[in-house]
């Protein structure tokens, strides 16, 4: 199937692939117990080979995502946990689905790559195209870490001067960042919403937490569990000190009426950390 090395953002079509069902058992896509499609129309769809197709598999295998067994495919074991503030299951993808349907939307995000929101706004933007949702202002504002630091991960292990990772890492970010914005503004463009105002910043923090925070009212938070696994890039294999975004355990808050309550005082602390940083460690021109 040709050379499967090189692609969008510096990757390789196994990096690709791999990122691509990360991010659909992430977002509910492939859901727990659920089986993935069988590998011969998973390999067309994501255009890699079949021995391409099976690395990612086993990847993601080691990883505890999945379980293969012949004869019966691949099942999916574990996905991002959301855990809610009451009864009821709350995952992100029904977080985003929610946060669409005010006709106000307002998101701010930290998090270290723009991967998983771009693929939660893409969707979002196909519902408003389908009528589904009908907001009349989307705000979004986004912290991501400064691109000119050197970030303690990804790293190669042993290796402070392997900046491949890094690079890779900022080549993925900034493809999903331009596609999240294009995905918004273009809602603005075609009359479907009236208002739409993207911003992404960059700080000089390194992410150690994961936020979403909507309308000031609801939080999604989660830290970043760092890892070692191995990842190829330019047709090299190499072990890294890494974090799996979406294997943060993800914790729902709420505020309320009460202004002592567990969920508004989390909300209130955690926006408040948000706006500081916003206003005043980054630059508009970031």
């Amino acid at each position: 199937m040709g050379d499967e090395r090189t692609g969008e953002g510096g990757g390789s079509k196994f990096g690709r692939a791999l990122e691509t069902l990360r991010a659909r058992i992430g977002d509910g896509t492939y859901a727990v117990g659920a089986s993935l499609p069988p590998q011969r129309e998973l390999g067309k769809e994501l255009d890699v080979s079949r021995h391409t197709l099976q690395r990612v598999l086993a990847r993601l295998s080691d990883e505890g995502w999945v379980e293969s067994r012949r004869g019966s495919g691949t099942r999916v074991l574990s996905a991002q946990r959301v855990l809610p503030r009451a009864a009821g299951r709350v995952t992100l993808r029904s977080f985003f689905d929610r946060a669409f349907e005010h006709r106000e939307v307002l998101l701010d995000i930290n998090t270290l790559t723009s991967e998983s929101v771009g693929t939660h706004i893409r969707l979002q933007a196909e519902r408003v195209r389908d009528r589904e949702v009908t907001p009349e202002r989307i705000v979004l504002r986004m912290l991501l870490p400064r691109e000119s630091m050197s970030l303690p991960y990804p790293a190669v292990k042993g290796n402070d001067e392997d900046t491949r990772p890094q690079e890779r890492l900022r080549g993925i970010t900034r493809v999903h960042g331009s596609s999240l914005r294009e995905a918004l503004e273009d809602l603005q463009r075609e009359g479907l919403v009236p208002r739409v105002d993207v911003a992404i910043r960059h700080t000089p923090l390194t992410p150690t937490f994961k936020v979403y925070l909507l309308n000031r009212t609801e939080a999604l938070h989660g830290f970043y569990q760092v890892v070692e696994r191995g990842i190829e890039v330019d047709g090299e294999e190499i072990e890294l000190l890494d974090v799996l975004g979406l294997g943060a355990t993800l914790t729902h808050h709420a505020g309320d009426t009460d202004p002592s309550s567990q969920g508004t005082v989390f909300v209130e602390a955690v926006q408040a950390w948000f706006d500081s940083v916003w206003n005043l460690l980054t630059d508009e021109s970031d």
